[in-house]
């Protein structure tokens, strides 16, 4: 039978991964009326922020390491730049997460485990033993402590002589997501906010090449949500950091232009790439509609991404490298400014240097030898992906009109909407995935009998005992009294609703540990239960 006898079934629908409607053909058609007439580095930036892209220049490569002792992350870290990435991307542990040192009952078994220990200005010291701090751009995946590591990072680059106004990075301090999708919450969610806004507001005024934020929709994604929810949940965060920074009178193009995104790349390739697409259109119109900016870089929206941790399988871990390829290219046809390649072993540990250099070596074929980087948005005019995009963007506004109603992200949060439309979507790829309905190669089809176990990175024991022990001694060989002193100034600054960055730079000058500084506004502000859990 001929695909052009009228008698022939029509084929089965199909969907995206996020269940986007996939038609067997897509024609002129589909493309929007203006699409035709758009280009890279205009209003709305669907097609990019600069007019050449990646001619001009790549993007940042980056991989996100940290494991143990800041001494092995250090080693870590002068491999990756010798491997020939550009920026440099720390994982903490999650007591470092969290707020407790390592010698705290509470971070038993957990030091070092998933990112590196830091607990004083003694360890990020030697975190960044020999990296200049002016050469090299830093992203620190931190939230709840993140004005905390990032006083410990400002003070560091003081003590290598290195002018705040010349040190370049990110911090993520995103802390809506952490109630929604990732739990690294300590402090109840309004003064976690006042937080989150100190941050933007001193990095606006003494830090002015650091991103003072990181507004994630990874961890979102990771926690099982759709591409749709990835954009809505992200940009409706984003408005909500944009309206605090607001109330305290800054103007919205002191800050905006230095507010940056997270996105995370799953495996359907051209969902994917309309996905950045429709994220960087649809903040672009969302800004101008609601802050009227006069700077059009106010406008933008500047992302990393990271390559789906989630995708990645135990069973047949080399599959791996394929899925994390897949996962850059559509980064990278999708215009993003930095990105990280997962490694092949991360569903079964900590990954090892071999696999790590095949990540890097990963971004540098994609980046060199696929053509990615030849042409701005190498897919615009694509029907499909045009159509893809304009979904996206529908189905996100859709989204934020219904958090709007709600009185915004916080309170779509607080209300348990956001968890609740997460778990929602997880649950319904976990079933077509059980069903065989969404195929995973290695999973639930083309199995093998018989797989060798790879070698895993282990993490030493005795690291965690070494690093309990270290600040222990620390907190004996400090100065008592300007300890004291500078803990108490925070404790008055936090109670006085005052700029909170400049005392606590002063605590960690003072060697008090990321742990006391952590109870101290524990004190003050109380620490968050999720009542959506009971």
């Amino acid at each position: 039978m001929s695909a052009s006898d009228p008698s022939a079934k029509p084929a089965p629908g199909r969907t995206t991964p996020s269940g986007l409607e996939l038609k067997p053909t897509y024609t002129p058609a589909d493309l929007p009326a203006d699409a035709a007439a758009e280009l890279p580095g205009a209003f709305p930036f669907s097609r990019g922020l600069y007019p050449d892209m990646y001619r001009s220049r790549l993007w940042t490569m980056r991989q996100y390491a940290g494991y143990a002792s800041a001494e092995e992350s250090n080693q870590r870290y002068r491999h990756l730049l010798a491997s020939g990435t550009t920026g440099l991307s720390v994982a903490f542990d999650l007591p470092t997460q969290i707020g407790f040192d390592s010698d705290h009952p509470m971070a038993r078994g957990e030091v070092g485990r998933v990112g590196v220990a830091i607990d004083s200005i003694h360890d990020m010291r030697r975190l960044f033993d020999g990296i200049p701090l002016d050469r090299v751009t830093t992203s620190m995946t931190i939230n709840a402590t993140a004005a905390t590591l990032l006083a410990l990072y400002l003070a560091v680059a003081e003590e290598q002589g290195v002018a705040w106004t010349k040190v370049g990075g990110t911090v993520q301090n995103d802390i809506l997501k952490e109630y929604a999708a990732r739990g690294t919450y300590i402090y109840p969610p309004r003064p976690s906010l006042r937080l989150v806004a100190d941050i933007i507001d001193f990095c606006a005024r003494e830090v002015p090449r650091w991103n003072p934020i990181s507004i994630s929709g990874y961890h979102i994604r990771e926690a099982g949500s759709t591409a749709v929810q990835e954009v809505a949940f992200t940009l409706a965060n984003g408005l909500a950091y944009v309206e605090q920074v607001l109330a305290r009178g800054l103007d919205i193009d002191h800050f905006a232009a230095r507010l940056s995104f997270f996105f995370n790349a799953h495996n359907h390739f051209f969902e994917e790439v309309a996905k950045f697409r429709a994220a960087r259109r649809l903040w672009a119109e969302l800004v101008r509609e609601r802050f009227a900016p006069q700077d059009e870089r106010s406008c933008w929206l500047r992302f990393h991404t990271q390559t789906a941790g989630s995708t990645l399988t135990a069973q047949q871990p080399e599959n791996n490298v394929v899925r994390v390829a897949l996962q850059a290219f559509a980064a990278a046809c999708g215009g993003t400014q930095s990105l990280h390649t997962n490694s092949r072993d991360e569903a079964l540990g900590l990954p090892t240097e071999e696999a790590v250099t095949v990540a890097v070596r990963t971004q540098q074929i994609v980046a060199h030898e696929s053509g990615a980087a030849d042409v701005a948005d190498p897919l615009g005019g694509s029907w499909l992906v045009e159509s893809l995009t304009d979904q996206i963007v529908a189905g996100a506004r859709e989204y934020i009109r219904r958090i709007d109603e709600m009185g915004g992200a916080l309170a779509a949060v607080e209300k348990g909407f956001v968890q609740k439309e997460i778990a929602e979507a997880a649950y319904a790829w976990q079933r077509a995935v059980e069903a065989g309905d969404r195929k995973v190669v290695g999973v639930n089809c083309f199995g093998t009998d018989h797989e060798p176990v790879p070698e895993t990175l282990r993490i030493d024991p005795r690291a965690e005992e070494e690093q309990a022990a270290r600040v222990r001694a620390m907190r004996e060989a400090r100065d008592a009294e300007r300890a004291r002193a500078a803990r108490a100034a925070l404790r008055e600054a936090a109670a006085e609703e005052r700029q909170l960055m400049p005392p606590i730079l002063d605590c960690v000058r003072a060697e008090l540990t990321l742990g006391e500084i952590a109870d101290t506004l524990r004190e003050v502000f109380g620490e968050h239960r999720d009542s959506t859990l009971s």
